[in-house]
């Protein structure tokens, strides 16, 4: 089969910088069976084309008339061999995919992974902020053969739109991240708590560090690690509600695999805060290091709670402090729910995502031929 994945980006030539790994694990799975080509809309502003892990990135670039820059680049190689199937990744994406797919007839998945299906003007957040975002959607899911979504919270969102979409979990590569069996936790030192995100609005992090105030004002010994891209440029961190808490924090950026994987290795717990959530990845990476979620109650979390995480009230930092405090005392129950987290990061891995992307495509082309 040959598929033309189309994306943001989250495919750099490293392999490893500028990437998003749920992307990879999934196109290195795919390519393995089948002939994969990813046209990156704006890995890098100038278009080049380069091998990735069995696949072939073709990034459509930035500059100049990027649309029929990526029309004449998929037309290439449709004409070196007819692609079967068009799979977009990322709504944001899925409009350069459709065209494609209705000028050469090939049937369209959509992966919804953002902000496509919510609304937060407060943030400025969401696709459907603006008149044309919500048309895009609407011709996304027009043109779509299937829309799948990671979580039940995304699927319950698309059905307060009239929209039906298939469940289809970005799950992480046991091969590259593996399993690592949850440890007791020391309780003569200072819990370690881990945020992992980019610091930006939808991530909330002003809930994280009220939250941490609390605990510290209520004498729970802690540190608490913030590994993640700031797209604030420095706000975040010099803000009242950071200075507050200086002595707890600790921001690390954004890290390389290997020092985020030590990071969580280290932590006693994953401390989500998040006002929208299409997974997120963080929370499957934790419990595979054996590592238990307390976040909102949103994506994953939402999915988990109770037995396999702690879900509190999106916004909530009294909520979310009590519930740190109340699983920091609890060892039993702290060290079973990532038991229960890991078993399900586990049968949601990256080979059971690819595998479940297959079987869609090859329903979706058997009803093509029908």
């Amino acid at each position: 089969m040959k598929l033309a994945v189309v994306t943001p980006g989250g495919v750099d030539e490293s392999g490893t910088e500028r990437v998003i790994p749920a992307f990879l694990w999934l196109i290195e799975r795919l390519a393995r069976r089948h002939d994969v080509h990813v046209f990156a809309l704006a890995q890098e502003p100038r278009p080049r084309d380069w091998p990735l892990l069995g696949a072939a990135v073709h990034n459509v670039g930035t500059v100049g008339a990027r649309r029929l820059r990526f029309h004449r680049l998929f037309a290439r190689e449709h004409r070196a061999a007819p692609f079967d199937l068009v799979h977009a990744l990322f709504g944001g994406s899925a409009l350069h995919a459709l065209s494609a797919a209705t000028r050469f007839r090939l049937p369209l998945l959509t992966h919804l992974t953002g902000g496509e299906l919510v609304t937060m003007p407060d943030i400025g957040y969401g696709t459907r902020l603006t008149r044309r975002g919500r048309i895009a959607t609407h011709l996304i899911v027009a043109g779509s053969r299937r829309i799948t979504v990671g979580t039940p919270h995304m699927r319950r969102l698309a059905g307060t739109l009239g929209i039906d979409t298939g469940l289809v979990p970005l799950g992480v590569a046991l091969d590259r991240w593996p399993a690592r069996a949850p440890r007791v936790r020391d309780g003569l030192r200072p819990a370690r708590l881990l945020h992992v995100a980019d610091l930006r609005p939808v991530k909330d992090q002003p809930m994280l560090l009220a939250a941490a105030a609390l605990l510290r004002a209520r004498g729970v010994p802690f540190e608490l690690h913030v590994a993640g891209f700031d797209t604030t440029g420095g706000a975040t961190q010099r803000s009242a509600a950071a200075r507050a808490v200086t002595d707890v924090v600790h921001w690390h950026g954004l890290l390389a695999r290997e020092p985020l994987r030590r990071l969580m290795e280290e932590s006693d717990l994953l401390v989500h805060t998040s006002r929208h959530e299409a997974g997120p990845i963080a929370v499957l990476e934790a419990a595979l290091a054996g590592v238990p979620t307390v976040g909102t109650d949103v994506g994953h979390v939402n999915e988990w709670a109770p037995d396999a995480a702690v879900a509190v009230p999106v916004g909530d930092a009294r909520a979310l402090a009590d519930a740190i405090a109340s699983l920091l005392v609890d060892e039993p129950r702290r060290l079973a729910i990532a038991r229960a987290a890991q078993g399900r990061a586990i049968e949601i891995d990256a080979d059971f995502t690819a595998a479940s992307f297959e079987r869609l495509y090859a329903d979706v082309l058997a009803e093509r031929w029908r």
